[in-house]
């Protein structure tokens, strides 16, 4: 299975003020197809520096980083740009989504800034095709404040995939949501990556981490554990226990006829 991400001796030096900040010290990995990354540390780690090379939103200070075969640490500012669009999708733990826009118009917005042109129709069958993967192409009219925040996540995710990307990072996607959403939200990017979508993600969440099927533990910039899950547990499976112990609940505690 070929990579999707390779670096090899990664570094990355913050010259702010006397002392210079290591933040990523000589990271070598790979990310294959078809895997489900977990990053985490504690703050200060690395994992957040290291999220933004992989995104192309900021250069290593020294190393090789290959995207999907494509050395982009040699790439100009416009060349990052594009990688970003044709190759990358993004989800933010703030969600991100115009609040005066549709859910379907969201979606739509990554594909107005691509370098392959598509008709209003054609643009519009892809963004409703991306909802409806996530679950919520019933939701296409709706406004940002119209929507839970698990929903708001799902049209995040959409737009993520519209442009139908290598890599998805999301930095802690999970973050604004309580327990039984995250759940819900981690039951799509799993039924995403069994299709074969690569999925890399911050977290600082150990049962969020337990979903995906590699953790990467970075601390003081290295990479101190690299290790595949024992137990991968299904997000549905867990969802339905815990919608069955509402259910459960709501038998016991209604009042006797």
């Amino acid at each position: 299975m070929s990579a999707v991400v390779k670096i090899e001796q990664l570094h990355k030096i913050y010259d702010s003020g006397e002392v210079p900040v290591h933040a990523v010290r000589g990271v070598s990995l790979e990310i294959h197809q078809r895997e489900m990354v977990a990053l985490m540390g504690a703050s200060g780690s690395g994992k957040s520096t290291l999220m933004n090379m992989l995104g192309c939103l900021d250069r290593p200070t020294r190393g090789l980083y290959e995207l999907d075969g494509v050395d982009v640490s040699k790439l100009d500012k416009n060349e990052l740009a594009d990688i970003r669009n044709q190759k990358l999708g993004f989800v933010f733990q703030g969600f991100n989504l115009l609040a005066r826009t549709t859910a379907l118009e969201n979606v739509e917005l990554p594909c107005l800034y691509g370098k392959r042109r598509m008709s209003s129709k054609k643009m519009r069958e892809r963004a409703m095709h991306c909802l409806d993967i996530v679950g919520l192409s019933n939701r296409a009219d709706h406004m940002p404040n119209q929507l839970s925040g698990g929903q708001q996540q799902r049209v995040a995710i959409a737009r993520a995939l519209v442009n139908e990307p290598q890599l998805l990072l999301a930095d802690e996607p999970t973050g604004n949501l309580d327990s039984k959403t995250s759940i819900e939200v981690m039951g799509v990017f799993q039924k995403l990556n069994d299709e074969g979508i690569t999925i890399v993600m911050v977290t600082h969440e150990l049962d969020i981490a337990g979903y995906c099927k590699r953790n990467l533990i970075l601390r003081d910039g290295v990479v101190v554990r690299d290790e595949l899950t024992q137990n991968r547990s299904i997000a549905e499976h867990e969802l339905d226990k815990l919608r069955q112990a509402e259910a459960a609940a709501k038998l016991t505690a209604a009042p006797a006829a």
